[in-house]
């Protein structure tokens, strides 16, 4: 099993600096929920979790499978820092998949799943939220956290092509913008979102992203391109 490096490169793309969100008139992605208050912090939770080991492993803790007070404290500081909601120090599948995209940013040549082709691919690995687009089967846009369809609006998986583009849409359904939206399956499209992507049981089938990381996809990806989708979202008693 790997761990990443806790580096300031890492952190600084996990915590945008929220100064630059301002400036361009833009509310944040990360700054919807309000964290915490110090103090009153939330109690620790002192069950295993269902990805107790993973999320050892890639916090560099001792991998023993068992919750400790220790490991409750530094699992609840990363949920923190990350908004996960709620953040209780337990090792569910958000915190799982919210390390296991810190690691993807750092190792993209080990990512696996999606299957090489000629041209542009875009990879979404609902099993551990991920996307990414491969070239000719090489990382060209590197990992980004999405949040896929919940339990009973599952997104579709196989394979699929960006059937149309809209850089300003909106979802008459559900009452909400979908910024740079690239359709790929009916009415389910890749799109960036302005909300908490950590928090909530998961999108109506689409594949959310923050609205930064949808922008930075939108000059990467065109119409007719392919898109490969696998994998089932993780779930478990708490998150």
């Amino acid at each position: 099993m790997w761990k990443f490096p806790r580096t300031r490169r890492t952190l600084r793309a996990l915590i945008p600096a929220a100064p630059l969100a301002l400036t361009v008139g833009v509310l944040p992605a990360y700054a919807v929920a309000a964290p915490t208050p110090a103090s009153v912090p939330l109690k620790c939770s002192t069950a295993d979790g269902p990805y107790q080991r993973q999320v050892e492993e890639l916090l560099g803790l001792e991998a023993d499978g068992s919750q400790s007070p220790e490991d409750c404290l530094a699992i609840q500081r990363y949920q923190e820092s990350q908004l996960i909601v709620p953040a209780d120090g337990s090792a569910g599948p958000i915190t799982y998949t919210a390390l296991y995209w810190e690691w993807a940013q750092n190792y993209p040549e080990q990512l696996r799943g999606c299957p090489e082709r000629k041209g542009r691919v875009a990879c979404v690995d609902l099993g551990h939220q991920i996307m990414w687009v491969a070239l000719d089967g090489k990382v060209a846009f590197t990992p980004v956290a999405i949040r896929s369809g919940r339990a009973e609006l599952p997104t579709r998986t196989g394979w699929f092509r960006v059937e149309r583009r809209k850089q300003d849409d909106w979802s008459t359904l559900y009452n909400s913008p979908m910024t740079f939206s690239q359709y790929f399956s009916g009415g389910q499209a890749i799109h960036g979102v302005y909300n908490n992507l950590y928090e909530g049981p998961g999108s109506h089938g689409c594949v959310n992203l923050r609205h930064a990381d949808a922008k930075r996809l939108w000059t990467v990806l065109q119409q007719g391109d392919a898109v490969y989708v696998w994998g089932a979202k993780p779930g478990g008693p708490t998150r």
